[in-house]
Parts: structure tokens; C-alpha cells; sequence
């Protein structure tokens, strides 16, 4: 009971501290990407790209600037791997073989942060200090960018212009990620983090014996990939490695840290558009399903019957015994609806329904509250069919945000839904189907299937969890898991951004009596149905298969 307590406890004092900086923050990013000014440093910036930031872009312009940065930086974190043999700092590590360095310079330029490899036996300084940590910001910033084109189209009328990339993508990176990650670094090493660039030493075990550690900058990295809810582990442990999350408050401020930005994003919405009950609408339904399933997993993971289970007080296998069931839980939920993939417990030990509640936060598409942009233009594309669907049902066009959502829109919006489970099933049905990936398994029946829809699943969300019971380190796995995760990351936000720039074009619609009112609580609660049957009823044959039959057989 002690422990049930403490889980809730911890999720109180979550909700409050998440409370308290929903406004400040959100109108604080509000200002920052509806400012004419720019800092020097940022200028300095500007003039090094060759980008003039007061020119507006339309949605082709600013969607090249999207794919021609990301495309230099998967050659240039692809290129760093291949050379780290030879750079200083390199620790003694070799080069990472081609596939494996394809598949991560993928996975931290796609937000995933997938790691088929072991941290701490792979990667040297230079690599995850110039790397790996350059893209934990960038590429979140290339998120909250494309979510604030999509807001700027439905602020914007009768123009298709739909702001800069390149000053989006710098004042996210200067004025929002970095200031946000220096504290965030401080209290971690306040908690217990390590930061420095040590090299390799032995360590004597109580047994006997010894093994070798090394440092590195890890609180630091700690900050941006939880705020940036990239997810990437300095050690293979990730955040359940004492080095990167020492005790219980370290690990409640790391939850923090992944939801804070997106759920205070609805806050930068409202404000944009100039209604702050809209954002308060897209809140309730983000916190409604965050909350959700955050109960359903304490429940399922506290309730799990046997002797076992029951002396430990809950389902303690794979989970840290100083974070317990509830920090795990919270964790895992935390990690799951966002595109973060950080764990502090592995998931494949988890209940039959605590793995399926996992996988299912990922396949509702990551948006509640989401990633660190990703969640806010995912939920306001579900917005859309939502209106959609309202309107079909009372006979009338549907509008959202005085913008008319027609045929070309919803077009759009479907195809962006649709996107991500064709990777997710497409990709799994093929390694279920051949041999050689099969291979890879470490479990059979509905275990080993859903070690391997969960793989496919966290690549083509941008997760980059794992139910860690599978080898992924494979040739077929690197290559076609690298391929979700760019797919997956940069087709929906062509999508997006297309769509952006047709409501920006539009001219507004006037509010009559019978435009749906889309701030109500009656809107919220259809915004949450539409996504757990639109998304969620897409994946139920694949999950029925898996971890549904598990947990019923259990």
C-alpha cells in the first residue's frame, strides 16, 4: 500500500510542478517565435548559414530548408562515426560500421534516438558531445519549428507565407533549448548526474573482480534529450543507470523535463492563434489520455498476481528498486506518449498489459502530450478530423479555427495518419515473414512478435524505446529500422506543412450559430474519442497478437 501511495504521490507533485510552469513557459515561447528581433549571437548565426531571417517563406521554401538541413545532418553525424578512430577524445573506440552509423546518424537527426549499440563500449566523447548532443537540440528545434508553421497557418489569412525556418529553427535552439538545458544539467548534477570528460578506469565489484566505466558529459546530455524528448542513453542502461539518474528526485525531475515543453506548447498555441481556451481544449485532451494511461499502467503493473509479485509489491522485474512500480510506471507512460524512448526500466519485463499500454501510447502517434513539437501539429491534425467527423454528423462544413476544412485538407490530415502505420506493420509483417530477422529473437509466441511490432513501432513514431529483448544490431534491422525512423519522421511533416500553407491561404470564416464550438469540454471529449478509434483501432489485429494475448495468458 506504501508503495501505491508513493506512485501517487509522485504523480501529484508532478502535475502541479507541471502546472505552475504552463503559462510562464508557453507565453514565453509564444513571444519568442512572434518576435521581429534577434539576439546578437543570433545574428552571428545567421551570417555564418548565409540566411536572411526576415524573409517569409511559403510552405515549399521552408519545407526545402526542413529537408536540406536534415538530410547535411544525417551525412555529417554519419561521417563523425565513421572517422572515430581517429579523432581525439575517441576513448580507443573504432569506427562504427556502416549500417550501425547510418542507423544512428537516422535516429538523432529523426528525433528517435533508437541505439543499437552500447553507449558507453561505442561512442567517445567527440562523437556524443559534437554528435549526438548537437542533434538532441537541433533536431528537437526542427519539431517546435514545423508545429509553429502548422500554428502560424491557421493565426495567418489570404497569404500562403508561413514564417523562417532558419530563424525558428535558431531562436528554438538560443532561446529555448539551450537556457532550459543549463538548468537542467545544474539540478542533475545537483542530484547525484556526472559531468566530466573522463576516460576509462576500473571499477572493483563486491564480489570480485572489476569492471570498466568511463565518463563523459552525461548531465548534460541528460537535460536536452529529456526536454528535447530525444531519449538517447549516454550508457545502455539509459535512465536507469545510476550515472545519468541517481535517485528518486532526479528521476520525477527527468519526467518533468520530457513533458514540460510539449504540454506548455498548447499554451504557445492559444496565445498564436489568439484564443487561449482553444489551447486549454487541446491540454484537457493531452492530460485526459496522459492521465489515463499513466493509472491503467500503475494499475496493471501493482496488480499483477503471484507470490512473487506480491512480496516485491507489484511487477519488479527489469525495474529499478529505487524507483519502484509507481517511478517506473510514470516513467514509462511519460516516455511512450511523447517521442522521447528514455527508459528507466525495461519494458519488456513489464506486465502483458503494461507492454501493450506502452505500445499503444506510441501507436496513438505520440501526441499526449507528444514530442517537443511533433505532439502539438499531431493533435491538431487529429483536431481536424475531428471537426470532420462533427460536421458529417450534423450536416454542415466543418471549420476549426475559422478555417474551412474541405477535401484538400482532410486529404492532408488523412494521410499523415496514415503514413506511420503503413511503416509500422508493412515493416514488421516483412520481419516476421524472413528468416534472418527472426533470428534475432529472443522469445517466442506473442512475446517475440511483440518484441518485434515494437521495434517498428518506437522507429516509425520517433520513440527509440525498446522491449530490449531483441538484437537489433543486424544488418536488416539497422537499414530498414533507420528507414522507418527518417520515413516516419520527415513524410508526416511534408503533410503538415502542405496543409499549413492551404490554411494560410484561406480566407477566415465568420463564427454562426452553428460552428461547432471546439474550446468546450463536449469537443474534448470527441477529440479523444476520434483518436483512440481512428488510431487506435488501427493497430488492435497486430496488438491482439501480441501483447493482449499475453496479458490474457498470463
Amino acid at each position: 500500500m506504501s508503495s501505491v501511495l508513493a506512485g501517487v504521490l509522485q504523480l501529484l507533485a508532478l502535475v502541479v510542478a507541471l502546472g505552475l510552469a504552463y503559462r510562464p513557459l508557453g507565453d514565453y515561447m509564444a513571444r519568442t517565435y512572434s518576435s521581429t528581433k534577434h539576439l546578437r549571437v543570433e545574428k552571428w548565426i545567421y551570417r555564418a548559414i548565409g540566411a536572411n531571417p526576415a524573409t517569409e517563406m511559403r510552405w515549399p521554401a521552408y519545407l526545402r530548408g526542413v529537408l536540406a538541413f536534415s538530410a547535411v545532418s544525417v551525412l555529417f553525424l554519419y561521417l563523425l562515426q565513421r572517422v572515430q578512430g581517429v579523432l581525439p577524445g575517441s576513448l580507443g573506440f573504432s569506427s562504427i560500421d556502416p549500417d550501425q552509423a547510418f542507423n544512428t546518424a537516422a535516429s538523432f537527426v529523426a528525433n528517435t534516438n533508437w541505439q543499437s549499440y552500447y553507449g558507453e563500449q561505442a561512442m567517445g566523447h567527440v562523437v556524443q558531445t559534437g554528435g549526438l548532443a548537437v542533434q538532441n537540440f537541433v533536431s528537437a528545434a526542427v519539431g517546435m519549428a514545423v508545429a509553429v508553421a502548422l500554428v502560424r497557418g491557421f493565426a495567418r489569412s489570404r497569404t500562403g507565407e508561413l514564417g523562417n525556418f532558419w530563424a525558428d529553427l535558431v531562436r528554438g535552439t538560443v532561446r529555448i533549448l539551450l537556457p532550459l538545458s543549463v538548468i537542467g544539467a545544474i539540478v542533475l548534477v545537483a542530484c547525484g548526474a556526472i559531468q566530466n570528460f573522463a576516460g576509462i578506469h576500473e571499477v572493483g565489484q563486491f564480489l570480485g573482480g572489476s569492471q570498466q566505466w568511463n565518463g563523459g558529459a552525461v548531465a548534460s546530455q541528460e537535460a536536452i534529450k529529456e526536454l528535447g524528448t530525444n531519449g538517447g542513453g549516454y550508457f545502455n542502461a539509459n535512465s536507469a543507470h545510476p550515472f545519468e539518474n541517481p535517485t528518486p528526485l532526479s528521476n520525477l525531475f527527468e519526467i518533468f523535463l520530457i513533458l514540460v515543453i510539449p504540454f506548455a506548447l498548447t499554451r504557445t498555441f492559444g496565445t498564436m492563434v489568439g484564443s487561449v481556451k482553444q489551447g486549454y481544449a487541446i491540454l484537457a485532451t493531452m492530460a485526459a489520455i496522459w492521465i489515463g494511461f499513466t493509472g491503467l499502467m500503475m494499475w496493471t503493473e501493482f496488480a499483477h498476481h503471484g507470490p512473487a509479485f506480491d512480496l516485491a509489491g507489484g511487477a519488479m522485474e527489469g525495474k529499478e528498486t529505487r524507483f519502484g512500480v509507481g517511478g517506473s510506471s510514470i516513467f514509462a507512460v511519460a516516455t511512450t506518449l511523447t517521442s522521447t524512448g528514455a527508459v528507466n526500466s525495461f519494458h519488456s519485463s513489464f506486465t502483458g498489459f503494461g507492454g501493450g499500454i506502452t505500445m499503444l501510447g506510441m501507436q496513438l502517434g505520440e501526441i499526449a502530450p507528444g514530442g517537443t513539437g511533433s505532439g502539438l501539429y499531431g493533435m491538431l491534425i487529429m483536431a481536424i478530423i475531428a471537426v470532420f467527423i462533427a460536421g458529417l454528423m450534423v450536416g454542415r462544413t466543418p471549420e476549426y479555427l475559422g478555417k474551412k476544412i474541405g477535401s484538400r485538407e482532410i486529404k492532408l490530415a488523412a494521410s499523415y495518419i496514415l503514413i506511420t502505420p503503413a511503416l509500422v506493420l508493412c515493416f514488421t509483417a516483412a520481419a516476421m515473414a524472413l528468416p534472418t530477422p527472426g533470428n534475432s529473437m529472443t522469445n517466442s509466441g506473442p512475446h517475440g512478435f511483440s518484441e518485434i511490432l515494437y521495434a517498428y513501432t518506437s522507429a516509425a513514431n520517433n520513440n527509440g524505446s525498446a522491449f530490449a529483448g531483441l538484437n537489433a544490431d543486424t544488418q536488416w534491422f539497422n537499414t530498414t529500422i533507420g528507414l522507418a525512423m527518417l520515413l516516419g519522421r520527415f513524410l508526416p511533416m511534408v503533410f503538415v506543412l502542405v496543409l499549413a500553407g492551404a490554411l494560410a491561404a484561406q480566407r477566415p470564416v465568420p463564427e454562426t450559430a452553428g460552428t461547432l464550438r471546439t474550446h468546450k469540454p463536449l469537443f474534448t471529449g470527441l477529440l479523444v474519442g476520434t483518436i483512440m478509434i481512428v488510431t487506435g483501432l488501427t493497430y488492435f489485429p497486430a496488438l491482439a497478437l501480441g501483447p493482449l494475448a499475453e496479458g490474457l495468458a498470463s
